[in-house]
């Protein structure tokens, strides 16, 4: 008879082979092994505190448990497909250790609420990492954006120059798309930071176990007040691949930005060496792959986050093995979030330089100041709907012309309306359009500053 392995005497013989390693996930959840470990001592501890076991059994299990933490660590420690998952391979390698007092371990617990335990605490890591390296990521931006205040960049709207900016202000709005990621996160963190294990398979459990001290021993900050929903709950891994998909969406956007402004028809920055590729048969070709791989594994992340809500959507209450699908999804999740993250921050510090005169003549190459000349208009007493539909006028004659705004003499202004005097030059200089954009949130040079400050401060925080 083929050896069993997992299951009760209720079963004859073990898994077929091949359905044995369908079945299994000890070949990704190894991941949790660490946090499975943690979640045991807790558990082992307060089964201790509540009589279920000895003190001294709890102590061997606890020494048992740090054990087979070594053991991993050190390389020592890798079960295969006959453990199933890392629960059963942990349970298994501890009652090698220590005979009868490992199979105390599993008292008053499932596998269903260790799993939820242990992915909880996973993920609450995971998020405050994640949190760190947008720290990071809007650090740079700032110093960026603090050396780049009067420095300008056209502004566009659908992918037509549409106003002058500070580039600090261009690069501000993700400083804040970052801000809102983070904010994000933490409120994740909320749903994430409370614990199921003690609601056993789906029912709670008949020993009288203290699901509020083992909570406490793992630093959650509640329980779930359902057995039911704690075991088969998934809102808060859904709501991780929310937020990560929204960082996602973040960084991908300023990736295309940067492939736009790195092409030879903007040529508002140069990639440096340190992070762009060349081509295999074009010798010139400098590429920018950094952005280009964000843009391209977002889509990676957005699927994680469409499968477990498919995943989700037909589940009866409780557990269901489809359960099993969640976690490859998050791990990846996880580390392709933190790999953008940390390459983007690179590319930002150390990876592009920005072309100062290129951008200097870009503002001063189109009509974008013509918003500006209906607002001198406005301010010497032209309505502005009148004076709006008169600079359009101008801006097609001036195109028919092959003029610029700023080309036109002062007699030409003053025939299109007498309010035209020499400050209207001055009024439509570059610099001058985006420092008079002073309202609060705008583009001009002081408000600028105020926003870089009140990021450092909410940083600092």
């Amino acid at each position: 008879m083929t050896k069993k392995t997992t299951w009760s005497d209720r079963f004859e013989s073990a898994l077929h082979p091949a359905i044995a390693i369908f079945n299994a996930s000890i070949g990704f959840d190894i991941e949790l092994i660490e946090y499975d470990l943690t979640g045991s001592v807790a558990h082992a501890k307060m089964l201790a505190k509540t009589g279920i076991i000895s003190e001294e059994e709890a102590q061997q299990l606890e020494q048992g448990l740090e054990k087979i933490r070594q053991e991993y660590r050190q390389g020592e420690f890798n079960p295969g497909v006959d453990a199933e998952d890392v629960h059963f391979a942990v349970e298994r390698r501890l009652t090698e250790i220590l005979g009868d007092v490992g199979k105390k371990l599993h008292t008053g617990r499932s596998r269903n609420d260790q799993v939820g335990t242990d992915i909880r605490l996973y993920l609450k890591a995971e998020i405050n990492e994640i949190r760190t390296y947008l720290r990071e990521f809007q650090s740079v931006l700032l110093n960026l954006a603090e050396n780049n205040i009067e420095t300008l960049i056209p502004g566009y709207t659908h992918l037509q120059r549409a106003q002058p900016l500070s580039l600090a202000h261009h690069l501000m709005a993700y400083v804040q798309m970052a801000q809102r990621d983070w904010e994000r996160l933490g409120d994740v963190l909320k749903r994430t930071n409370i614990s199921p294990l003690g609601c056993g398979a789906l029912a709670g459990t008949t020993f009288p176990i203290d699901r509020h001290y083992s909570a406490e021993l793992l630093g959650f900050e509640s329980i779930y007040e359902n057995s039911l929903d704690g075991v088969s709950d998934r809102d808060f891994a859904i709501e991780f691949l929310c937020a990560a998909s929204l960082i996602m969406v973040h960084l991908s956007r300023l990736s295309e930005e940067m492939i736009l402004w790195a092409s030879e028809e903007f040529n508002f920055i140069s990639l440096k060496d340190s992070c762009a590729t060349g081509s295999s048969i074009m010798p010139q070709k400098k590429n920018p792959d950094v952005p280009e791989l964000v843009r391209g594994k977002t889509g990676r992340v957005f699927g994680h986050l469409q499968a477990l809500l498919v995943i989700m959507k037909g589940l009866p209450l409780a557990y269901n093995k489809d359960l099993q699908e969640d976690k490859e999804g998050i791990f990846d999740a996880v580390k392709t979030v933190k790999g953008c993250l940390e390459a983007m921050t690179i590319l930002l510090s150390e990876g592009i330089i920005f072309n100062q005169t290129r951008l200097n003549s870009a503002v001063a190459e189109d009509f974008s100041n013509a918003t500006d000349v209906a607002d001198y208009l406005a301010t010497k007493g032209v309505p502005f709907r009148e004076a709006y539909n008169l600079v359009g006028k101008v801006v097609k004659t001036s195109l028919a012309q092959g003029k610029l705004l700023k080309d036109l003499t002062i007699e030409e202004w003053q025939q299109i309306h007498p309010a035209f005097a020499t400050d209207i030059y001055e009024a439509i200089s570059p610099k001058t359009v985006v420092s008079a954009r002073n309202s609060y949130g705008g583009t001009g040079f002081e408000q600028v500053k105020i926003a870089i400050a009140n990021a450092k401060s909410e940083l600092k925080q």
